[in-house]
C-alpha cells in the first residue's frame, strides 16, 4: 500500500515525474522570481511531528495552535482524521506563516516543505520484506528553480533541507494511517479520538499519559518516564507505540504483571 501523507500536498500542484537516475538540479533563493509562489494555495497535510515543531516555534499550546493553523482534511483517503495546513483568507491563500523574506518558521517549516520539489511515497512491504519509500519530482511551471544549475542526489537533498530526522520522526505514524492490519476495520469513534488526540494534542496526550492509570497498566520504565516528561519528541514516540498497541494489538508496549 502506498501514501503520500506528508510528501506533497500543493494545490498548484500540475504533476508528478520519476527521478531519472536519482538526481535533479534545483535551487531556490530569494533572487529568483518566483520566490514563495510555491507557499499558497497549499492542501499540505501535517504530521504529528510538523505540529510539535511549528507550536514550540510559535510558542502556542498544541488547542490553539489547532485552532489558529489547521483545518480538517475532507478530501483524505484515509480512514484516520487528517488534518492540514490553514491557508490565510485572501485572493491567494497564501500560507499564514509566509512573508515577502520566505518562510517565517523556516527551520520547523514542514516536512513536506522541506522536500520540495520532491514529494516522498511510503510503501508497506509484505511479512519479511519490510516498508520502502522513494521520491518523486512535483512539477509545477511557476516553479523556475529547476532552471538553476545546481545538482543533487535525493541523499544530498535530503540531508542539505534536515529532513532525514522529519522521517524517521514520521515514519511510524505512516506506518499507522497506512496499516493493512485486520483490525483495521474495527476502529471506532472512540479509538479514532484517540489516534487524533495522541497525533495532533500532544499537550492532551500528557495529561493523558500523567493523569490517568496510563502508567500504572503498562509496563514503561522510570528512565522512560523521566524521558517523556521532559522531551515532547519522546512523549510523541510513545504516543505512536501506544496507538499500535491500542488499535492493532501490536507488541510495542506490554500491560504491567500484577
Amino acid at each position: 500500500m502506498e501514501s503520500k501523507i506528508g510528501g506533497q500536498g500543493n494545490g498548484q500542484q500540475e504533476g508528478l515525474k520519476p527521478l531519472i537516475g536519482s538526481k535533479l538540479k534545483f535551487s531556490c533563493h530569494r533572487g529568483i522570481s518566483c520566490f514563495t509562489e510555491c507557499c499558497a494555495d497549499l492542501r499540505l497535510i501535517l504530521t504529528p511531528y510538523d505540529i510539535l515543531r511549528m507550536k514550540k516555534r510559535l510558542n502556542l499550546p498544541a488547542e490553539e495552535f489547532l485552532k489558529e493553523y489547521t483545518q480538517p482534511e475532507e478530501e483524505s483517503e484515509s480512514l484516520f482524521p487528517m488534518i492540514r495546513l490553514k491557508m490565510s483568507d485572501d485572493s491567494k491563500r497564501r500560507c499564514p506563516l509566509v512573508s515577502p523574506q520566505g518562510c517565517t518558521i523556516y527551520e520547523d517549516r514542514p516536512g513536506a516543505c522541506r522536500l520540495y520539489p520532491l514529494g516522498r511515497a511510503a510503501a508497506t512491504g509484505s511479512p519479511g520484506r519490510g516498508d520502502r519509500e522513494f521520491y518523486f519530482l512535483v512539477d509545477e511551471s511557476h516553479c523556475l528553480g529547476f532552471r538553476e544549475g545546481r545538482e543533487w542526489t535525493v541523499e544530498e537533498w535530503l540531508k542539505d533541507q534536515g529532513a532525514g530526522h522529519y522521517n524517521e520522526m514520521n515514519r511510524p505514524w505512516m506506518e499507522i494511517v497506512t496499516s493493512q492490519s485486520p483490525r483495521i476495520q474495527d476502529l471506532t469513534g472512540e479509538k479514532l479520538g484517540m489516534f487524533y488526540l495522541t497525533s495532533y494534542n500532544l499537550d492532551r496526550f500528557r495529561e493523558f499519559v500523567f493523569q490517568t492509570k496510563f502508567l500504572k497498566v503498562l509496563d514503561i520504565t522510570s528512565g522512560v518516564i523521566g524521558k517523556i516528561a521532559a522531551d515532547d519528541e519522546e512523549l510523541l514516540k510513545l504516543g505512536m507505540k501506544w496507538l499500535k498497541f491500542a488499535l492493532f494489538g501490536e507488541d510495542t508496549l506490554s500491560p504491567t504483571c500484577f
